[in-house]
């Protein structure tokens, strides 16, 4: 599947952002309060714009008739990465390819990072590889992009709060299509 638009993609979370993915919120309410995060921290529009969209891959794995499937890996952010290839810039996806590897580097370089992760990242964490050894997280932190999808990372791991009052998807609708309308 290939969205085409940023309606498309509000669309889509109006559609399935009400669904869980094994956390207590729905997914635009994790959607949300990453971005809030990023947006708190200064952070460019690109990475604010990957907050958002991180977990888009989900979104279209419901669409699709997929759902949760905590046994094997979906590799929901190269899904993000195909569907929003054609819409945002690199500056956008290129966290959003790497935020999965970002928390296997992080369970493997931070003692204490492991008990700080809810109990469906740390179930997901054993499907999507564990925690990378010592070749792979060198392989990882060389990589463009990788500061980034480790900071994004921790909005994702943050990003989970339940009756968080945010700002609402419209509200980035101005930062998207400016975004969108990047060569």
């Amino acid at each position: 599947m290939t969205l085409t638009s940023i309606a498309a993609i509000e669309e889509l979370f109006d559609v399935w952002g009400d669904n869980r993915y094994d956390e207590d919120l729905s997914q635009l309410a994790h959607a949300l309060q990453c971005a809030a995060l990023a947006d708190a921290s200064g952070a460019s529009p690109e990475l604010v714009a990957a907050a958002l969209l991180h977990d888009i891959g989900h979104l279209v794995e419901l669409q699709s008739g997929g759902g949760a499937d905590f046994t094997a890996d979906l590799h929901h952010e190269d899904i993000a990465v195909l569907v929003l290839a054609e819409i945002v810039p690199r500056s956008v996806t290129d966290p959003i390819a790497l935020h999965v590897q970002a928390k296997r580097f992080l369970v493997a370089t931070e003692p204490t990072y492991l008990s700080t992760l809810s109990a469906g990242s740390r179930r997901s964490l054993a499907v999507q590889g564990g925690p990378m050894n010592s070749a792979e997280c060198e392989r990882f932190i060389a990589q463009p992009g990788a500061i980034d999808a480790v900071t994004l990372r921790r909005w994702d791991d943050n990003g989970k709060v339940e009756g968080l009052s945010v700002k609402p998807f419209a509200a980035y609708r101005p930062m998207l299509d400016r975004l969108a309308s990047k060569d």
